[in-house]
């Protein structure tokens, strides 16, 4: 092979890089000005409580191309919401009592910054009613409780709400929730006094609360005056479940140390899902001590003269969850002795029962002795009788004329005597 060869060769090369180069650089400028085409029969059905299927085809006259295309979704009403797919339907969870719309369009799923087809809609009217009569402050709360058959654990569901402000006195309302593909209707209420339902208790649902699925409560209602409108509310359980207290609290002192020991709440998350807090209350300072720990002890340093009480609260941890809220707090627990409460109850008590018994000493020396009319004597009253400073005489002798004799009485005084008739 000579040199000429070789150069020969090596053009021969060049070139064919180049028509490649060419024939890419024609390729993506037809690709740039490949037009998408909107899709086609586009729907919304109702599905369930608060849930829609939103369901598309592709545009029959798009062309094939080598492109990968996919599908803006944007959800107009109640809220507005924006996400892609490479499906022809998508599932939506939204309140439905205001209506819904939605719209969809062709894209590139790898090129965003190419043009996108155009847009195509369809909605949900608002279903009917009148205003003012559907129910207002709907709030709900989720319980674990204890079952002794099949599954660990249970669900309850308690849900209260007002009345409409325009609705009519013979109004009646019914609630359903649906969590995942269970829907169930409301069989105890509560009423107020025109006997209208306020409240709704479930002691069992279907609702699983350690799972990531939202709660849908619907409320409906009838009238023979009005048409009532409907309300949806969708709740995600970490914020409406109420967390059981922890179990079997125990407290021990040991020395100048008060140990602490539970077990976690009846609930279907593991141990390691739970926070605590525990609160230590000295009653004779009136100090409360609240630790946050995630272990299932704790110990605090005490004096030994004061009593304690200790409770635990617990809530589930964003390891497991969303922060929810806490647990109400575990009944108190006592402990230790409050000494210098007890001294001075004693010592009040014996100081009184020394006092009563001097006064009672005192009192039975006095009457024993007369000591009291001794040391206090009768102060004597003046003579008011003028009788007993003149003799009266006797005048009720019948038939006598002889004179009465007045005696008088002479009071000798010093100085003085007392001269007797002497016969001389």
């Amino acid at each position: 092979m000579t040199c000429t060869q070789d150069v020969t060769m090596m053009a021969a090369a060049l070139l064919i890089l180049w028509g490649i180069t060419v024939t890419l650089q024609a390729d993506l400028l037809a690709d740039k000005k490949f037009l998408l085409l909107p899709p086609v029969n586009f729907t919304i059905k109702i599905t369930g409580l608060a849930q829609v299927l939103l369901h598309w085809e592709p545009n029959p006259h798009q062309e094939q191309r080598n492109a990968i295309l996919g599908y803006a979704v944007r959800i107009n009403a109640p809220e507005e919401d924006d996400y892609e797919t490479r499906d022809t339907e998508s599932q939506c969870v939204t309140v439905l009592h205001k209506g819904f719309s939605a719209s969809v369009q062709t894209i590139y799923w790898d090129e965003h910054s190419l043009p996108a087809s155009s847009w195509v809609s369809a909605e949900l009217k608002d279903p009917p009613g009148s205003p003012g009569t559907s129910i207002l402050n709907l709030t709900c709360i989720t319980n674990t409780i204890a079952k002794m058959h099949l599954r660990p654990f249970e669900v309850s569901l308690h849900c209260t709400w007002l009345v409409g402000l325009d609705a009519p006195e013979d109004t009646q309302y019914f609630l359903y929730y649906r969590y995942g593909s269970w829907t169930e209707e409301c069989q105890e209420y509560s009423q107020d006094i025109l006997k209208r339902n306020i409240a709704c208790w479930f002691p069992r649902t279907s609702i699983d609360s350690t799972g990531l699925q939202r709660l849908v409560v619907h409320v409906n209602g009838s009238s023979r005056h009005a048409t009532i409108k409907p309300y949806d509310q969708i709740f995600h359980l970490h914020a409406i479940d109420e967390v059981n207290p922890p179990m079997n609290v125990t407290a021990e002192i040991k020395g100048t140390s008060l140990c602490i020991q539970w077990e976690k709440p009846v609930s279907g998350f593991p141990t390691h899902c739970f926070n605590y807090e525990v609160k230590i209350h000295n009653t004779r300072k009136s100090s409360v001590l609240i630790g946050a720990i995630k272990t299932n002890s704790f110990i605090s340093i005490i004096d030994d003269i004061s009593k304690y009480s200790v409770q635990v609260r617990a809530a589930v941890s964003a390891a497991c969850r969303k922060n929810g809220q806490w647990s109400k707090w575990s009944q108190p627990i006592y402990m230790g002795n409050d000494g210098l409460k007890i001294a001075i109850e004693w010592f009040i008590i014996l100081l009184m029962a020394a006092i009563v018994f001097i006064l009672l000493i005192l009192l039975l020396i006095c009457r024993t002795c007369h000591l009291w009319t001794k040391l206090f004597p009768p102060v004597p009253a003046p003579k008011n009788n003028l009788q007993e400073l003149f003799v009266s005489p006797n005048s009720e002798k019948a038939g006598s004329n002889e004179t009465e004799v007045e005696v008088i009485s002479f009071v000798e005084e010093h100085g003085f005597e007392i001269l007797e008739d002497s016969v001389f």
